[in-house]
């Protein structure tokens, strides 16, 4: 696997019928992605048909927009950036009273490890601006949406916060999906330099040497699943050596609650 960056409206938008939502398959297998599905889920006023997730978990992040999920244990309030985990085999509908639409980054994780058998059949959610900010390398941020502490055993979903920069070459031990949020900057990987803005997504494989760079002028924000589930701090230079950050570092800017 190489990677790719892909801006997500260069993905056809396909609508079935009168469905509420359109989808836009961004990055999966036929790019080379096996372990993920990086979808753009774009719901106009009314419901939804009934959506599966099949043998596949699915992590949602609310870009834009209010509205309910309806799964089997009732209906929950969806805001922006706020994330909910539909586990495998469970079927749900996206409701949107208006009047903007509701825009949310959908990432299926196949072939999930099983399911504990204490978890029970709520669906978790987790809020953005309730998680605190940890520190990673290179003076950046990030909080974490989803991980085994609540819930989700087979991936981390977290937000990234990148000040303006970029930091030293380095990989990672997991696979990982990205979704650019907000911000400009470039993605250093197989030898090329390809252009960053809100939209592109991002497939990053296990140990692919590389560097996202912000090119300013402000933060640039990310969402990420990777798998096996961990740290987002957790990278490697070249060399092997652990990438380590500096708790007391002056920050080139931080993130706002």
């Amino acid at each position: 696997m190489s990677g790719l960056v892909r801006d997500c409206a260069d993905a056809p938008e396909l609508r079935s019928g009168n469905d509420a939502v359109a989808v836009r398959d961004v990055i999966d297998a036929s790019n080379g992605c096996e372990e993920f599905s990086l979808r753009m889920l774009r719901a106009v006023v009314g419901r939804s048909a009934q959506r599966e997730t099949g043998a596949a978990d699915e992590l949602l992040f609310v870009m834009s927009g209010r509205g309910r999920l309806s799964a089997a244990d009732g209906e929950h309030g969806l805001e922006p950036e706020a994330g909910a985990l539909l586990r495998r085999g469970e079927r749900y509908e996206l409701h949107n009273d208006g009047p903007e639409d509701l825009l949310i980054v959908a990432v299926a994780v196949h072939e999930p490890l099983a399911r504990e058998a204490d978890e029970g059949s709520h669906t978790p959610l987790s809020r953005l601006a309730d998680q605190a900010a940890q520190a990673a390398t290179a003076e950046r941020e990030f909080r974490i949406v989803f991980d085994p502490d609540n819930g989700c055993a087979s991936a981390t979903q977290f937000v990234g916060y990148i000040p303006v920069g970029a930091a030293p070459a380095h990989y990672h031990l997991y696979d990982e999906v990205i979704y650019v949020i907000e911000g400009d900057g470039v993605m250093h990987m197989n030898a090329s330099q390809t252009p960053l803005r809100a939209g592109s997504c991002i497939h990053l494989p296990a140990r692919k040497l590389h560097t996202l760079a912000n090119s300013g002028p402000g933060i640039m924000r990310v969402l990420g699943v990777f798998r096996p589930a961990g740290s987002p701090a957790a990278a490697f230079y070249p060399d092997g050596t652990p990438a380590t950050y500096v708790a007391d570092a002056p920050k080139t800017a931080s993130i706002s609650t």
